[in-house]
């Protein structure tokens, strides 16, 4: 997590004050629903909150601990008594250090896929603009990036709208899966704290109370949690490589927004380099790889173990501030991205005609013959357009086995562009619910 890649109200939920205040309040609350159940005195409880309500925690303090007492939670415990004075002996009452750890981690994560789900709002208003901006702009369509048929850049623009809008739906159910509270003690039985404790703090939290923990909240709510995150990831790198491949000089049918004063190169002036997408697909690679760990955290020992523990210290904040920053450079890239339908023209008519073949195979099959000849007849043609720059549609009416099936006005109707956009307001209403 460096300063170059991240956002400062991601960086914030896991600022060291952010989790000491998340680490009081889960106390706190606690503390109140004992004194409610009468397991410690009231005023102790109200003591706890107007002493420390407001308390800017002293960090340096409680590392200065934690190096004596080689424990995290029992080093802010002791930091907390220092403000609360003698009633802080109430706090912690029953539960363990997990209580906390867990539950604040989970805090922590919903808060963050509050944001990542912010991003994701933005990213989608800017491609759903984009998107009808370019609904009828023609392009060639590739597959293997050899030229297929024609699409239009809106269509490509749907793909990744609807794309991002499953992401979306995936951290609302990754957020749920992974919000969840957990006091329930040494191994988790609740022998020394009352269920009802958890039901209060989760609430008070806004979380949902663990249905059965060990002495840790089961890690494979984590595990879909980080592999959620590498999804999103996954799905930003997609869109960030077509659009490096757009931007190549070859293709040069979209590119990253260059701004004045920009420079693409140190030594070559001339250059305008897609810096932006290639970082993206950069920090979706350091996403992804935060989900292997996640997945080994699963299987700890017995009721507890804490193997897991580094792996989240550092996962938890990279990952999710990794990917905020990323979906919000992406939005920027799709926001600003300067679309060139001239090149796109200019592709699209580069082998002569070519992505019409297909239109003409099924129309010699319809005319009887067979798939087999159709297929030779349409291939033998097509390859002397591709081998020597001549025109399709020229060669095919210069083919005297595709004659004897079709007419030359049938060829030619068959060389409408026209026809393969007909369902685009199809698609755009199952995408955008309007066209």
């Amino acid at each position: 997590m460096i300063p170059r890649y991240s956002r400062p109200e991601m960086v914030a939920i896991w600022e060291p004050q952010t989790r000491f205040r998340i680490w009081f309040e889960i106390e706190a609350h606690a503390t109140d629903k004992l004194a409610e159940l009468g397991v410690v005195p009231k005023e102790a409880a109200a003591t706890i909150w107007s002493k420390a309500k407001d308390a800017v925690f002293d960090v340096a303090r409680i590392d200065e601990i934690e190096r004596v007492t080689k424990h995290d939670v029992i080093a802010f415990l002791t930091h907390l008594a220092e403000i609360v004075g003698p009633e802080a002996r109430f706090v912690h009452q029953g539960m363990t250090s997990s209580d906390v750890l867990d539950t604040t981690l989970s805090v922590q994560l919903a808060r963050a896929t509050d944001i990542l789900i912010a991003d994701v709002d933005a990213l989608l208003a800017a491609i759903r603009r984009r998107a009808f901006e370019h609904k009828l702009t023609p392009t060639i369509g590739r597959s293997h990036g050899i030229h297929a048929e024609p699409v239009t850049f809106g269509l490509k623009l749907a793909q990744a709208y609807a794309e991002f809008d499953r992401c979306r739906a995936r951290l609302i159910a990754a957020r749920a899966e992974i919000a969840t509270c957990a006091i329930s003690g040494a191994v988790g039985t609740f022998a020394n704290i009352d269920p009802q404790v958890e039901e209060y703090v989760a609430a008070k939290m806004g979380l949902t109370p663990e249905p059965v923990s060990t002495q840790v909240i089961p890690r494979d709510r984590h595990a879909m949690f980080f592999a959620t995150l590498g999804v999103v990831a996954s799905s930003v790198e997609r869109l960030a490589t077509e659009i490096r491949h757009l931007q190549r000089t070859e293709v040069y049918e979209a590119e990253e927004y260059f701004s004045p004063g920009q420079k693409g190169s140190s030594a070559m002036p001339h250059k305008r380099n897609p810096v932006l997408t290639e970082n993206l697909t950069g920090l979706a690679r350091l996403v992804r790889g935060m989900v292997t760990p996640a997945l080994e955290n699963v299987a700890l020992w017995h009721e507890r173990d804490i193997s897991h523990s580094s792996v989240e210290r550092m996962i938890g904040p990279d990952a999710t501030v990794t990917l905020d920053f990323a979906l919000a450079r992406l939005t920027g890239v799709v926001d600003k991205l300067l679309i060139y339908p001239q090149n796109m023209r200019k592709n699209l008519d580069k082998l002569g005609g070519l992505h019409n073949s297909q239109r003409v195979l099924l129309a010699l099959t319809q005319a009887g013959a067979s798939r087999e000849d159709s297929y030779s007849m349409v291939q033998r043609n097509a390859m002397r357009t591709w081998e020597h720059g001549e025109d399709f549609l020229t060669n095919l009416k210069a083919d005297r086995d595709v004659t004897a099936k079709l007419s030359v006005a049938q060829l030619e109707a068959m060389f409408d562009e026209g026809y393969h956009f007909k369902h685009v307001d199809t698609i755009f209403r199952r995408v955008f619910g309007e066209v």
